[in-house]
């Protein structure tokens, strides 16, 4: 196990968008994990504060958003381009808080939290923590998850730090959890549940709960 801090091989934060030479940078891997921060957990209500991304060589950039932006095209460009799979975390918060925020429509998704329980099923944990502990051997520092991430522009290092970590090792635990998933005979199931992702997220935009009940 270790405990991890160093820095990724290369990062940086940007305002309101990626830059050129970042998005081609992105557009160019195969697999990009991401990540957002948000005010809370409500859609419309809590508004989303950062996003990050990281490719395969851990290169990270941390996207700040401002109160009351409206769109991010170079950003939409590379989460819409759907030669890229993009790997979440509980992917169905995440594609729901970008399509409140900035219209972007997340196309394909790998959500680890959903591999992990269809994988993972000796193991009542499938936080993220968990995850990465057991399958890369890392221990994330998860102190600044409940911090204000709406002070945007003063984002701390130690914040910044976290929000980078928590999509450094998604790629490595995809690549573990759908070497599991396949070898369990339930990739195409794992496949039909990361489709169903964004429709699970439009259902919590318009606060639908519950609507496959009795």
């Amino acid at each position: 196990m270790t405990h991890f801090s160093p820095s990724p091989a290369d990062f940086v934060v940007f305002d309101e968008d990626l830059d050129t030479a970042w998005e081609n940078r992105f557009l160019q891997a195969s697999t990009l994990a991401i990540d957002t921060e948000a005010m809370g957990l409500i859609h419309g209500r809590d508004r989303l504060c950062l996003v990050q991304i990281c490719d395969p060589n851990d290169n990270v950039a941390c996207v700040r958003i401002k109160k009351h932006q409206k769109s991010a095209p170079k950003l939409q460009k590379l989460m819409e381009t759907t030669s890229i799979e993009k790997v979440f975390h509980f992917a169905r918060f995440d594609i729901a808080a970008l399509s409140t925020a900035l219209g972007i429509q997340v196309s394909p998704v790998f959500c680890t939290k959903v591999a992990s329980k269809l994988a993972r099923t000796y193991s009542p944990r499938h936080g993220l923590k968990e995850v990465v502990l057991e399958l890369v051997g890392i221990e994330l520092d998860k102190h600044a998850q409940s911090s204000d991430w709406g002070k945007v522009e003063e984002l701390t290092e130690s914040q910044l730090a976290y929000a980078a970590n928590d999509t450094r090792f998604l790629i490595a635990a995809k690549n573990r959890l759908e070497a599991m998933l396949k070898r369990e005979d339930r990739w195409e199931l794992a496949q039909s549940c990361f489709k169903c992702i964004p429709v699970m997220s439009s259902l919590d935009q318009m606060r639908f709960s519950q609507i496959f009940e009795h």
